[in-house]
Protein backbone atom coordinates (compact mmCIF):
# COMPACT_ATOMS: atom_id res chain seq x y z
CA UNK A 1 0.00 0.00 0.00
CA UNK A 2 0.76 3.54 -0.34
CA UNK A 3 2.03 5.30 2.18
CA UNK A 4 1.94 9.09 3.10
CA UNK A 5 5.46 10.06 4.27
CA UNK A 6 5.10 12.71 7.40
CA UNK A 7 7.63 15.21 8.85
CA UNK A 8 7.09 15.69 12.55
CA UNK A 9 7.13 19.32 13.16
CA UNK A 10 7.98 20.16 17.00
CA UNK A 11 9.37 16.50 19.01
CA UNK A 12 8.05 18.10 21.99
CA UNK A 13 5.97 15.40 24.50
CA UNK A 14 2.71 15.03 22.64
CA UNK A 15 4.51 14.01 19.67
CA UNK A 16 6.96 11.61 21.81
CA UNK A 17 4.04 9.87 23.90
CA UNK A 18 1.16 10.25 21.23
CA UNK A 19 1.63 10.65 17.52
CA UNK A 20 5.36 9.18 16.79
CA UNK A 21 4.32 5.93 18.36
CA UNK A 22 1.02 5.43 16.78
CA UNK A 23 2.04 6.67 12.92
CA UNK A 24 3.92 2.67 12.59
CA UNK A 25 0.70 1.48 13.72
CA UNK A 26 -1.17 2.73 10.60
CA UNK A 27 -0.34 0.75 7.09
CA UNK A 28 -0.73 4.14 5.39
CA UNK A 29 1.39 6.49 7.04
CA UNK A 30 5.11 7.16 8.06
CA UNK A 31 7.73 9.10 9.08
CA UNK A 32 10.16 10.07 7.39
CA UNK A 33 11.87 13.39 9.23
CA UNK A 34 12.13 15.45 12.04
CA UNK A 35 12.12 19.12 12.69
CA UNK A 36 12.92 20.33 15.99
CA UNK A 37 15.23 22.74 17.98
CA UNK A 38 16.60 19.94 20.08
CA UNK A 39 19.11 18.29 18.06
CA UNK A 40 20.28 15.83 20.63
CA UNK A 41 16.22 14.31 20.96
CA UNK A 42 16.04 14.50 17.28
CA UNK A 43 19.07 12.07 16.87
CA UNK A 44 17.73 9.45 20.11
CA UNK A 45 14.08 9.68 18.33
CA UNK A 46 15.07 9.23 14.74
CA UNK A 47 17.10 6.00 15.85
CA UNK A 48 14.49 4.87 17.80
CA UNK A 49 11.83 4.77 14.80
CA UNK A 50 14.16 4.47 11.62
CA UNK A 51 13.56 8.07 10.76
CA UNK A 52 15.89 8.61 8.44
CA UNK A 53 16.17 12.86 8.38
CA UNK A 54 16.28 15.47 10.77
CA UNK A 55 16.57 19.20 10.23
CA UNK A 56 16.23 21.94 12.68
CA UNK A 57 13.54 25.08 13.18
CA UNK A 58 16.00 27.27 10.91
CA UNK A 59 16.09 24.36 8.14
CA UNK A 60 12.48 24.51 7.46
CA UNK A 61 12.49 25.87 4.42
CA UNK A 62 15.08 23.60 3.42
CA UNK A 63 13.26 20.77 4.37
CA UNK A 64 9.84 21.57 2.64
CA UNK A 65 11.86 22.05 -0.39
CA UNK A 66 13.85 18.88 -0.13
CA UNK A 67 10.96 16.06 -1.19
CA UNK A 68 11.95 13.91 1.46
CA UNK A 69 7.80 13.48 2.82
CA UNK A 70 4.18 14.61 1.58
CA UNK A 71 2.99 15.84 5.03
CA UNK A 72 3.82 17.75 8.04
CA UNK A 73 2.19 17.09 11.91
CA UNK A 74 2.55 20.83 13.37
CA UNK A 75 3.01 20.28 16.83
CA UNK A 76 4.18 23.81 17.72
CA UNK A 77 3.22 26.14 20.52
CA UNK A 78 0.15 27.50 19.27
CA UNK A 79 1.25 31.10 18.50
CA UNK A 80 3.77 29.12 15.75
CA UNK A 81 0.77 27.23 14.44
CA UNK A 82 -0.23 29.37 11.19
CA UNK A 83 3.67 30.14 10.02
CA UNK A 84 4.60 26.51 10.24
CA UNK A 85 1.38 25.18 8.55
CA UNK A 86 1.20 28.24 5.74
CA UNK A 87 4.91 27.94 4.52
CA UNK A 88 3.94 23.95 4.30
CA UNK A 89 0.86 24.75 2.54
CA UNK A 90 2.50 26.72 -0.05
CA UNK A 91 4.73 24.63 -1.06
CA UNK A 92 1.88 21.80 -1.75
CA UNK A 93 3.11 19.86 1.59
CA UNK A 94 -0.10 18.79 3.52
CA UNK A 95 -0.49 19.75 7.16
CA UNK A 96 -2.05 18.37 9.75
CA UNK A 97 -2.48 20.55 12.57
CA UNK A 98 -2.49 20.37 16.54
CA UNK A 99 -5.43 22.21 17.81
CA UNK A 100 -6.34 25.19 18.37
CA UNK A 101 -5.67 25.70 14.75
CA UNK A 102 -4.03 29.29 15.54
CA UNK A 103 -4.49 31.85 17.71
CA UNK A 104 -6.79 34.48 15.94
CA UNK A 105 -9.08 34.19 13.02
CA UNK A 106 -6.79 36.26 10.23
CA UNK A 107 -4.29 32.98 10.66
CA UNK A 108 -7.41 30.61 10.33
CA UNK A 109 -8.62 32.25 7.35
CA UNK A 110 -4.99 32.51 6.01
CA UNK A 111 -3.92 28.89 6.52
CA UNK A 112 -7.03 27.87 4.90
CA UNK A 113 -6.35 29.91 1.71
CA UNK A 114 -3.27 28.87 1.61
CA UNK A 115 -4.61 25.38 1.19
CA UNK A 116 -7.27 26.33 -1.35
CA UNK A 117 -4.83 27.94 -3.32
CA UNK A 118 -2.49 25.38 -3.81
CA UNK A 119 -4.55 22.26 -3.36
CA UNK A 120 -2.81 21.09 -0.54
CA UNK A 121 -4.40 19.36 2.24
CA UNK A 122 -5.38 20.97 5.89
CA UNK A 123 -6.54 18.98 8.45
CA UNK A 124 -7.20 19.93 12.37
CA UNK A 125 -5.95 17.46 14.62
CA UNK A 126 -9.61 16.59 16.19
CA UNK A 127 -8.62 12.94 17.06
CA UNK A 128 -11.92 12.18 18.59
CA UNK A 129 -13.30 12.54 15.32
CA UNK A 130 -12.21 9.14 14.36
CA UNK A 131 -12.97 7.46 17.67
CA UNK A 132 -16.03 5.32 18.00
CA UNK A 133 -17.55 6.37 20.89
CA UNK A 134 -17.34 10.01 20.18
CA UNK A 135 -18.86 9.28 17.01
CA UNK A 136 -21.58 6.71 18.43
CA UNK A 137 -22.34 9.58 20.97
CA UNK A 138 -22.70 12.25 18.24
CA UNK A 139 -25.18 9.87 15.72
CA UNK A 140 -27.17 8.88 18.80
CA UNK A 141 -28.27 12.71 20.07
CA UNK A 142 -28.79 13.52 16.56
CA UNK A 143 -31.17 10.02 16.34
CA UNK A 144 -33.23 11.45 18.93
CA UNK A 145 -32.10 9.05 21.68
CA UNK A 146 -32.24 11.32 24.39
CA UNK A 147 -35.07 13.75 23.47
CA UNK A 148 -34.19 17.09 22.16
CA UNK A 149 -30.96 18.14 23.54
CA UNK A 150 -31.30 21.01 26.32
CA UNK A 151 -27.92 21.30 27.98
CA UNK A 152 -24.32 20.21 28.23
CA UNK A 153 -21.51 20.32 30.59
CA UNK A 154 -18.26 19.21 30.54
CA UNK A 155 -15.05 18.80 32.64
CA UNK A 156 -11.86 18.72 31.52
CA UNK A 157 -8.85 18.85 34.24
CA UNK A 158 -4.98 17.79 34.90
CA UNK A 159 -2.35 19.04 36.68
CA UNK A 160 0.32 20.86 34.45
CA UNK A 161 3.83 20.96 34.90
CA UNK A 162 5.82 24.34 35.73
CA UNK A 163 8.10 23.98 32.47
CA UNK A 164 5.21 23.57 30.22
CA UNK A 165 5.33 26.26 27.42
CA UNK A 166 1.41 25.71 27.85
CA UNK A 167 1.62 28.09 30.57
CA UNK A 168 2.75 31.19 28.82
CA UNK A 169 0.57 33.77 27.66
CA UNK A 170 2.86 34.91 24.76
CA UNK A 171 1.94 31.16 23.22
CA UNK A 172 -1.32 31.70 23.70
CA UNK A 173 -1.69 28.94 26.81
CA UNK A 174 -4.15 28.53 29.46
CA UNK A 175 -6.62 25.89 30.02
CA UNK A 176 -9.25 27.16 27.77
CA UNK A 177 -7.23 26.64 24.08
CA UNK A 178 -5.75 23.32 25.33
CA UNK A 179 -8.65 22.04 27.44
CA UNK A 180 -11.62 23.69 26.93
CA UNK A 181 -11.30 23.73 23.20
CA UNK A 182 -12.41 20.10 23.62
CA UNK A 183 -15.65 20.53 25.23
CA UNK A 184 -16.39 23.50 22.70
CA UNK A 185 -15.90 21.32 20.20
CA UNK A 186 -18.28 18.14 22.34
CA UNK A 187 -20.66 20.63 22.48
CA UNK A 188 -20.93 22.01 18.98
CA UNK A 189 -21.18 18.60 17.14
CA UNK A 190 -23.76 17.56 20.18
CA UNK A 191 -26.33 20.20 19.21
CA UNK A 192 -25.22 20.01 15.68
CA UNK A 193 -25.44 23.36 15.35
CA UNK A 194 -23.04 26.73 15.93
CA UNK A 195 -23.17 28.66 19.48
CA UNK A 196 -24.74 31.98 18.99
CA UNK A 197 -23.65 34.00 22.77
CA UNK A 198 -20.67 33.12 25.18
CA UNK A 199 -20.32 34.64 28.99
CA UNK A 200 -17.39 33.64 30.73
CA UNK A 201 -15.53 33.59 33.90
CA UNK A 202 -11.59 32.80 34.31
CA UNK A 203 -9.75 32.12 38.27
CA UNK A 204 -6.54 31.82 39.65
CA UNK A 205 -5.05 31.26 43.24
CA UNK A 206 -1.33 32.23 44.43
CA UNK A 207 0.02 29.11 42.53
CA UNK A 208 3.18 30.46 41.02
CA UNK A 209 2.50 28.45 37.28
CA UNK A 210 -0.53 30.87 36.51
CA UNK A 211 1.42 34.14 36.81
CA UNK A 212 0.75 34.81 33.09
CA UNK A 213 -2.60 32.76 33.11
CA UNK A 214 -5.55 31.63 34.43
CA UNK A 215 -5.56 28.25 36.71
CA UNK A 216 -9.42 27.79 35.42
CA UNK A 217 -11.55 28.48 32.61
CA UNK A 218 -15.61 28.31 32.83
CA UNK A 219 -17.87 29.14 30.14
CA UNK A 220 -21.24 28.99 29.33
CA UNK A 221 -22.26 28.93 25.37
CA UNK A 222 -25.99 29.59 24.31
CA UNK A 223 -27.02 27.71 21.03
CA UNK A 224 -29.75 28.37 18.69
CA UNK A 225 -33.33 27.27 20.29
CA UNK A 226 -31.79 27.86 23.82
CA UNK A 227 -29.96 25.12 24.20
CA UNK A 228 -26.63 25.41 26.62
CA UNK A 229 -23.62 24.36 27.02
CA UNK A 230 -21.60 24.91 29.98
CA UNK A 231 -17.85 23.75 30.67
CA UNK A 232 -14.79 23.67 32.70
CA UNK A 233 -11.11 23.49 32.05
CA UNK A 234 -8.20 23.54 34.58
CA UNK A 235 -4.86 23.25 34.85
CA UNK A 236 -4.56 22.83 38.39
CA UNK A 237 -7.03 19.72 39.18
CA UNK A 238 -7.20 16.25 39.06
CA UNK A 239 -7.30 14.51 36.45
CA UNK A 240 -10.82 14.36 34.90
CA UNK A 241 -12.48 14.17 31.67
CA UNK A 242 -15.77 13.85 31.23
CA UNK A 243 -19.15 15.39 29.63
CA UNK A 244 -23.06 14.96 29.55
CA UNK A 245 -25.95 16.02 27.60
CA UNK A 246 -29.26 16.18 28.86
CA UNK A 247 -32.52 16.13 26.57
CA UNK A 248 -35.79 16.35 26.88
CA UNK A 249 -36.26 12.40 27.16
CA UNK A 250 -32.79 11.26 28.43
CA UNK A 251 -29.36 11.76 28.60
CA UNK A 252 -26.09 10.60 27.43
CA UNK A 253 -22.34 10.57 29.40
CA UNK A 254 -19.08 10.07 28.26
CA UNK A 255 -17.20 9.52 30.85
CA UNK A 256 -13.97 9.01 30.04
CA UNK A 257 -14.46 11.08 27.41
CA UNK A 258 -11.84 13.19 26.08
CA UNK A 259 -8.29 12.08 26.86
CA UNK A 260 -6.48 9.72 23.94
CA UNK A 261 -4.75 7.26 26.74
CA UNK A 262 -7.88 5.20 27.62
CA UNK A 263 -11.17 4.31 25.78
CA UNK A 264 -14.38 6.33 25.96
CA UNK A 265 -17.18 4.96 27.58
CA UNK A 266 -21.29 5.52 27.20
CA UNK A 267 -23.76 5.79 29.68
CA UNK A 268 -27.24 6.28 28.18
CA UNK A 269 -29.93 6.86 30.21
CA UNK A 270 -33.59 7.32 28.79
CA UNK A 271 -35.97 6.38 31.83
CA UNK A 272 -35.73 3.62 33.83
CA UNK A 273 -33.52 2.37 30.74
CA UNK A 274 -29.79 2.34 31.32
CA UNK A 275 -27.00 1.52 28.50
CA UNK A 276 -23.48 1.40 29.35
CA UNK A 277 -21.09 1.09 26.50
CA UNK A 278 -16.86 0.66 26.71
CA UNK A 279 -15.99 1.17 23.12
CA UNK A 280 -13.05 -0.16 21.45
CA UNK A 281 -9.10 0.64 22.91
CA UNK A 282 -7.95 2.56 19.68
CA UNK A 283 -4.87 4.70 19.20
CA UNK A 284 -6.88 7.91 18.38
CA UNK A 285 -3.83 9.48 17.46
CA UNK A 286 -3.38 6.61 14.89
CA UNK A 287 -6.74 6.68 13.66
CA UNK A 288 -6.40 10.22 12.57
CA UNK A 289 -3.36 10.10 10.38
CA UNK A 290 -4.91 7.07 8.97
CA UNK A 291 -7.54 8.99 7.96
CA UNK A 292 -5.76 12.01 7.08
CA UNK A 293 -3.63 9.99 4.53
CA UNK A 294 -6.55 8.26 3.38
CA UNK A 295 -7.64 11.88 2.19
CA UNK A 296 -4.97 12.27 0.70
CA UNK A 297 -4.18 9.17 -1.03
CA UNK A 298 -7.97 9.44 -2.33
CA UNK A 299 -7.80 13.24 -3.63
CA UNK A 300 -10.21 14.32 -1.09
CA UNK A 301 -10.90 16.90 1.91
CA UNK A 302 -10.92 16.01 5.68
CA UNK A 303 -13.93 16.98 7.32
CA UNK A 304 -12.08 17.90 9.97
CA UNK A 305 -10.58 20.66 7.60
CA UNK A 306 -9.58 24.45 8.31
CA UNK A 307 -13.09 25.46 8.70
CA UNK A 308 -13.70 23.16 11.57
CA UNK A 309 -10.84 24.45 13.28
CA UNK A 310 -11.80 27.71 12.48
CA UNK A 311 -15.62 27.61 14.20
CA UNK A 312 -13.93 26.47 17.57
CA UNK A 313 -11.70 29.80 16.92
CA UNK A 314 -14.58 31.61 16.92
CA UNK A 315 -16.37 30.56 20.25
CA UNK A 316 -12.86 30.34 22.21
CA UNK A 317 -12.04 33.98 21.56
CA UNK A 318 -15.51 35.04 22.13
CA UNK A 319 -15.11 33.11 25.30
CA UNK A 320 -12.02 34.87 26.12
CA UNK A 321 -13.13 38.06 25.35
CA UNK A 322 -16.28 37.44 27.77
CA UNK A 323 -13.96 36.75 30.29
CA UNK A 324 -12.07 39.59 29.95
CA UNK A 325 -14.60 42.32 29.62
CA UNK A 326 -17.38 40.51 32.23
CA UNK A 327 -20.13 41.11 29.40
CA UNK A 328 -21.47 38.31 26.74
CA UNK A 329 -20.63 38.52 23.75
CA UNK A 330 -22.34 37.71 20.33
CA UNK A 331 -21.13 34.72 18.23
CA UNK A 332 -21.14 34.62 14.48
CA UNK A 333 -19.80 31.54 12.48
CA UNK A 334 -21.37 29.87 9.42
CA UNK A 335 -23.14 26.44 9.90
CA UNK A 336 -20.76 23.40 9.65
CA UNK A 337 -22.20 21.20 6.52
CA UNK A 338 -21.43 18.05 8.14
CA UNK A 339 -20.46 16.46 11.42
CA UNK A 340 -18.16 13.65 12.78
CA UNK A 341 -19.57 10.74 11.17
CA UNK A 342 -18.73 6.50 11.29
CA UNK A 343 -16.82 6.81 7.84
CA UNK A 344 -14.03 8.34 9.40
CA UNK A 345 -13.50 6.22 12.16
CA UNK A 346 -10.07 4.19 11.78
CA UNK A 347 -9.68 0.91 14.25
CA UNK A 348 -6.00 1.47 14.90
CA UNK A 349 -4.44 -0.64 17.28
CA UNK A 350 -2.39 1.10 20.24
CA UNK A 351 1.48 0.39 20.88
CA UNK A 352 3.47 0.65 24.31
CA UNK A 353 6.35 1.03 22.10
CA UNK A 354 7.73 4.74 22.40
CA UNK A 355 10.92 6.97 23.80
CA UNK A 356 9.84 9.68 26.40
CA UNK A 357 13.41 11.71 26.58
Amino acid sequence: MQKIRYAVVGAGWISQEAFMPAVPQTDNSQMTAIITGNEEAAAKLSNFYDIPHRFTYDRYDEALQSGLFDAVYIALPNHLHADYTIRALKRGIHALVEKPLASSIAECEAMIAAADESGARLMTAYRLHCEPGTVEAIRLVSSGAIGEPRFFHGIFCDQMGSANHRLKAGAWGGPLPDMGVYCVNAARHLFGTEPVEAVAMGSRGDDPRFREIKEIDSAILRFPGGGLASFTASFNGAAVDTYRIVGTEGDLEMRPGLRFETPTRMTLRRGKEVTETEFADIDHFGAQTAYFSDCILQGKASESDGAEGLADMYALLAIEEAARTGRAQTITSPPRPHHPHAGMVRMVDRTERRLLL
